[in-house]
Order: C-alpha cells, then sequence, then structure tokens
C-alpha cells in the first residue's frame, strides 16, 4: 500500500503538462457535477403539501429575501438608460419596485378605489403602498403563507397604516362575497396557481361591476405554430420546478382566458419583458456588493447560490424571448 505522501511525491512528479490535464479533467467532472445539480429542479410543485406556503415561509423568516429585495417580491421597472449592468445607470434596485407599481397602477387604469383586494400579497409591500396612496381605501392582501401574513401584519402596525389588513386565503377559493371590491390587484402570483382558469373567474367574482383588474405574472410565449424546442421545453421545466411553480401560459391565453368569462370589458394585454429583464441580474449584483447577510450564515450558502443560478436562467429565457412579462387588465361588465 502507497503512503500518501509517497502518492503526493509522485504527482508532483508528474510532467507538468500532465500534471495540469489531470486537474483540468478532475475539475470538469466537477464542474459537470455541480451543473447538473444546479439545473435539476429541487422545489416542484405540490398543491397537497402546499409547497407554495412552505417556501415563502422560508423566505419569509429567513429574511434574506426582504434584505436584498426590500418589501416587494416582484421585479422592477427599468428606463431605457437603466437597463445595463452591473450599476444599472445607478438604478436603486428596491427604488425600481416602487416605479413598477406606479406603472402597474396607471397600466390598471383605477381612479380611487374604496376596495381593494391584492392577490398574493407577499409581506404585503405593495399593499400597504396602496393604502397610503389611497388613505380613504380599505385594502386586503391575501397569501397561502401563514409567516408572509404575520410579517405583513407586522409591518402595517409598524407603519402605522390601518387601512391595510392581511388574511391567509387560498386565491382559487376565496371567502368573499361576489362584487366586494373595486380593484383586483395580482402582481406575481399567477405563476404559482395550478389552475389559471380558475385564478382568473374568482377574481373576476369578487369585482364589483365598473370595477378594475389588473394582472401581473411571468408568461411563456405562445407555441401557436411555433412548438417548443426540447431545449425550450427542458428550460420550462426547470423554471417551473426550482420555485414551484405548476406552469405557465401565454400573455394570449391569459387574454382568451379573461374574454371566456363574459364578464369583462376593454381587456387589455401586454409584455413588460424589456422593462423589467434588468432586475433578474440586478437582483444578484446587489448581493454582490453586499454579500455579509449570507456570508455570516453558512447553511444558507448552497440555496443562495440555487436561486442565483435560477435567475440567471430567468433573465436568459426572457432574454431570448421564451419567457414573456405579462400585463393584463380589463373591467367588470355593469
Amino acid at each position: 500500500m502507497v503512503a500518501v505522501p509517497g502518492m503526493l511525491a509522485a504527482v508532483l512528479a508528474m510532467p507538468q503538462r500532465t500534471l495540469f490535464g489531470i486537474v483540468a479533467a478532475v475539475a470538469a467532472v466537477a464542474f459537470g457535477f455541480i451543473a447538473k445539480v444546479l439545473n435539476t429542479p429541487s422545489r416542484v410543485y405540490d398543491r397537497e403539501a402546499n409547497t407554495v406556503g412552505r417556501e415563502y415561509d422560508a423566505w419569509t423568516s429567513e429574511g434574506i429575501l426582504e434584505y436584498y429585495w426590500g418589501e416587494h417580491i416582484h421585479l422592477g421597472w427599468y428606463g431605457e438608460k437603466e437597463r445595463k449592468g452591473p450599476f444599472y445607470g445607478g438604478r436603486d434596485f428596491i427604488e425600481a419596485k416602487y416605479t413598477f407599481i406606479d406603472k402597474m397602477l396607471e397600466f390598471s387604469q383605477t381612479k380611487t378605489p374604496a376596495k381593494v383586494l391584492d392577490v398574493g400579497c407577499g409581506i404585503g409591500g405593495t399593499s400597504r403602498y396602496i393604502a397610503k396612496r389611497f388613505p380613504e381605501a380599505s385594502v386586503t392582501g391575501i397569501s397561502i403563507s401563514p409567516e408572509q401574513i404575520k410579517r405583513a401584519t407586522a409591518l402595517a402596525a409598524e407603519r402605522n397604516i390601518p387601512n391595510a389588513k392581511f388574511e391567509l386565503c387560498d386565491a382559487l377559493d376565496m371567502k368573499y362575497p361576489d362584487n366586494s371590491f373595486d380593484l383586483v390587484w395580482a402582481c406575481e402570483s399567477g405563476e404559482h396557481m395550478p389552475d389559471k382558469e380558475q385564478y382568473v373567474k374568482e377574481m373576476t367574482r369578487v369585482l364589483k361591476p365598473g370595477g378594475r383588474i389588473v394582472v401581473a405574472t411571468w408568461c411563456q410565449r405562445e407555441e401557436g405554430d411555433k412548438p417548443f424546442t426540447p431545449a425550450e421545453r427542458k428550460t420550462l421545466d426547470y423554471l417551473y420546478g426550482e420555485w414551484t411553480h405548476p406552469y405557465f401560459i401565454s400573455i394570449d391565453e391569459y387574454g382568451r382566458i379573461m374574454d371566456r368569462t363574459n364578464k369583462l370589458a376593454e381587456i387589455t394585454t401586454d409584455d413588460w419583458a424589456v422593462e423589467t429583464i434588468p432586475a433578474w441580474r440586478h437582483s444578484v449584483w446587489v448581493g454582490v456588493w453586499d454579500p455579509w447577510p449570507v456570508v455570516k450564515r453558512p447553511y444558507l450558502w448552497w440555496k443562495v447560490i440555487r436561486d442565483a443560478w435560477c435567475l440567471e436562467v430567468m433573465h436568459r429565457a426572457f432574454t431570448n424571448g421564451l419567457m414573456e412579462y405579462g400585463m393584463m387588465t380589463a373591467t367588470k361588465k355593469a
């Protein structure tokens, strides 16, 4: 049996080219293994297990997502001169989210709503923002994550925003009566819905006649006469499974679903991919500039690496047109 020092000496005695070749081969195998693991979805959607609520409970209690993304767990809006990293024209990552809300409010064509429902409210950042924007309004935010509701409620009390409240509620089976809200707002919650048709129907049901519905959600492109390639299907399967999404649909399909309700009019759709794409890599750069919250918690390193990898895959999917940023708004018929 060769002693370890003897083996080391034998390795060091190898010709330099041979040694470099071995090192390169080992590195290539290691990189290939890591890439395979990273490209294998780890948080596949399971409604019965409430994987969506469970993951958001974890993200909320860990605090990392709130630290970097602020109180708004959605993408930001970037002007033409703010879309190039790593500095994004001086654009603040969190401020871009407030701009997104203002743009989404403008897109919604809402005026002065008296009752607002925020479907998939996260930790309530948008609900509180709208409540402050319309101080006479009553704003209700819903989520299936108990930790999010707890945190949202605490922040509303801390910020002294009494007209914003938060409730644990399934968006596909809401407890509210028909015709309850003037504005139904859904920002980046549709991705997690296992039944997009029911998602739109329920939001339409609780919307008052003459009220406005506005939805912002990640979408995949319309297949039409251009079926997904095997590579595209592989990317989509990864994006479904890594962040517990059941599936995505196209912007056009959302428009068709809205039309099929027979209760919505003035249906308008748009794609905001160009304005929101920078947020994917910007969210990684803010961690690069300020890594300490992650560095001091080694137990989160692998999860953060996985999330950063997924952010990059998202960036590329939106950049190459596989993914689109869907915006939909309509009014409920009288």
